[in-house]
């Protein structure tokens, strides 16, 4: 099913972790309408901009799919199991300048540069959340720090 011009479903709900745990990743109906928002609002603007495919390394997550990621648990869901996020890159562009130009020119709720290594233009990757009702364009830099995960406010390329 075509979300997009150049987004599918499929693409959005594929999970490499679902596939070999054996975990249900199906989206429901109201799911299905958030990807399709985030792909017209987000991953299409960022596809026409750089005329370049983008890579979405996760996008839905089931609560299962989520929980065996390790993603965040409890009283705030994450945004992908609610299909309002995705984890992208576009293969040949450093992740910074992609997130920079997100915060310059979209309208989001969270955008995190997760684990970018200055230098290494394509280490890490970029978590962008669309959720219509709390565009509040929240920046934030996730990095490692005696092994745990931080969170630093804005974009720190």
């Amino acid at each position: 099913m075509k979300l997009t011009n150049n987004f599918t479903l499929e693409e959005l709900t594929k999970s490499e972790t679902a596939l070999r745990k054996g975990l249900d990743n199906t989206p429901t109906v109201e799911i299905v309408e958030n990807l399709k928002t985030l792909a017209e609002k987000v991953l299409q603007p960022v596809r026409d901009h750089y005329g370049r495919g983008v890579k979405v390394n996760s996008g839905f997550r089931s609560l299962a799919v989520n929980a065996a990621v390790g993603g965040v648990q409890g009283a705030k869901p994450s945004d992908h199991t609610r299909g309002m996020a995705a984890d992208i890159e576009i293969p040949g562009l450093p992740n910074a300048e992609l997130a920079q130009w997100i915060e310059a020119n979209l309208e989001y709720t969270q955008l995190i540069l997760e684990f970018y290594t200055q230098g290494v233009p394509d280490s890490g990757w970029v978590h962008v959340s669309y959720d219509p009702k709390n565009l509040k364009k929240q920046s934030l830099t996730a990095i490692k720090r005696e092994g745990k995960t931080v969170y630093l406010p804005g974009l720190q390329a």
